[in-house]
């Protein structure tokens, strides 16, 4: 067994875990806190990456789940997913700066996508990512994603998806067929 997924347990969100996904989100992704890990994007972006209004959204949607991964009953990890007809969309994925680079993401991922497909009878996954982010998008690839070339425009002017530190941001679409 992969010694990265001993000990977790995996569940949806409810309403109670909306406050401390909300921190587990912006420490992953934004401020000095994301530094420990290599999933920042305090260098492109400052300010938040989400809100409570935006986590409890995904968390009351009937057609999402916001899958909370938890570690001796701490949440550490978290991902969204959602039915978007034949496919799903993977999003909001974050892991604990502390924790990043033990192997849990990938472990993560993997329960996602099984989750899509028993649920959902899904055959593809879809995400966005922003397009600058090499190394992320690496990552993703080593994982069976591909990239798309499809583009989408950032949301510049609203601070809700934060504050861009650069002009050339853009979603790119990555897709993987799910087996």
């Amino acid at each position: 067994m992969d010694t990265a997924a001993t000990g977790l347990t995996f569940r949806d969100a409810t309403d109670a875990d909306v406050d401390e996904l909300v921190a587990l989100i912006e420490s992953a992704y934004r401020g000095d806190d994301s530094r420990a890990g290599w999933t920042t994007e305090a260098d492109i972006l400052e300010g938040q990456r989400t809100d409570p209004e935006g986590v409890l959204a995904v968390v009351k949607s009937p057609d999402s789940r916001l899958l909370t991964v938890e570690r001796e009953g701490r949440i550490v990890a978290c991902c969204q997913l959602e039915h978007r007809g034949d496919h799903a969309y993977f999003g909001m994925f974050a892991v604990s700066p502390r924790l990043q680079g033990e192997g849990l993401g990938k472990v993560i991922i993997a329960e996602a996508e099984g989750l899509a497909r028993a649920t959902w009878g899904v055959t593809e996954m879809h995400m966005t990512v922003i397009s600058v982010r090499d190394d992320l998008i690496a990552w993703y690839e080593r994982r069976g994603y591909r990239r798309t070339g499809r583009m989408t425009p950032f949301p510049y002017g609203d601070e809700r998806f934060g504050v861009p530190q650069r002009d050339d941001l853009r979603f790119e679409l990555l897709i993987k067929e799910l087996g």
